[in-house]
């Protein structure tokens, strides 16, 4: 059972910890990200020039080395979105009225670059790790990709639980390019899918004859899978997640008017987009984009 148990419960681990660290970091005041910026850009740096060399061996130790490397990667992902350092060449409100193209034109260009760059590193631990036994990490960055690229397109289509209230003050505009739903047509086919993937993944893992590499390196990928499914449920039912994060969901002390670098006239930094936030909802949660919210 430890096979098996072992990567579930190391896989949980990193996605909550992730997850929290950087639900800190983005709630801290503005002046706190050059230097949040600079610490994940080192860890950037360090995680890829690691994942490389541990993607040419198939021990077991390097199949949870490469899954944590990949994780670092993708919360420094999501920090430069959330902090603002790259995020796209449109930086207003979603205009009142827009239809459904237009809207969904204006969110793609709210994030592009971002998107670029995403790209960009999915291509490069590709490319590192081609051809090598230990594929470990490359999955992990498809499977964050995937799962935030599904959980932004069922927030566009409309989900009941917006979560605006774990973003920063000055992402509060991001809400104007969302719907609010109680479902989507989409959302039961991201989750089926998903479902079907992690079951295929641990029929592979508990089959007979299998390597202790293969078994924990699918258990890894599959739980992370798992988690993004379960990040895909927070978004449609009443839960309470944000107990999940308590410790790291501190009085948002963003300071108005402060950004990384340049901002707007209008107070736009990054990628801001939408309304004024709504002071009573103390409890709602958070929109999610990695592994649907976090780096993960």
């Amino acid at each position: 059972m430890a096979l098996y148990g072992l990567p579930i419960l190391y896989a949980l681990l990193v996605w909550w910890l992730s997850t929290g660290v950087v639900l800190y970091l983005n709630r801290l005041p503005r002046r706190t990200y050059r230097w949040s910026l600079l610490g994940a850009s080192v860890l950037l740096v360090f995680a890829l020039s690691e994942l490389l060399g541990h993607s040419q061996s198939s021990e077991v130790r390097n199949a949870y080395l490469a899954f944590t490397y990949a994780v670092l990667i993708w919360g420094w992902l999501e920090m430069s979105y959330f902090m603002g350092l790259i995020t796209g060449p449109h930086k207003h409100p979603c205009p009142v009225g827009s239809s459904n193209w237009q809207r969904f034109v204006l969110a793609v260009q709210v994030s592009l670059y971002h998107e670029l760059v995403v790209v960009a590193l999915a291509g490069l631990i590709v490319w590192l790790a081609w051809g090598q036994p230990n594929q470990v990490g490359t999955w992990t960055f498809l499977v964050l990709w995937w799962m935030r690229w599904s959980a932004k397109l069922n927030l566009f289509f409309g989900v009941p639980n917006l979560n605006e209230d774990w973003l920063p003050e000055h992402l509060r505009l991001l809400v104007s390019f969302i719907k609010k739903k109680p479902i989507n047509l989409l959302f039961p086919l991201s989750v089926t899918v998903a479902t079907v993937v992690v079951a295929l993944l641990m029929e592979r893992a508990l089959s007979p004859g299998v390597s202790t590499f293969t078994a924990v390196s699918l258990t890894l990928i599959a739980t992370l899978l798992a988690l993004g499914i379960l990040e895909h449920w927070f978004l449609v039912l009443p839960l309470p997640d944000s107990a999940l994060w308590k410790w790291a969901l501190r009085p948002d002390d963003s300071e108005p008017g402060e950004a990384l670098d340049d901002e707007d006239e209008g107070g736009d930094s990054g990628e801001q987009m939408t309304a004024e936030p709504d002071p009573a909802k103390e409890t709602s949660q958070v929109a999610r984009s990695g592994v649907a919210r976090s780096p993960t």
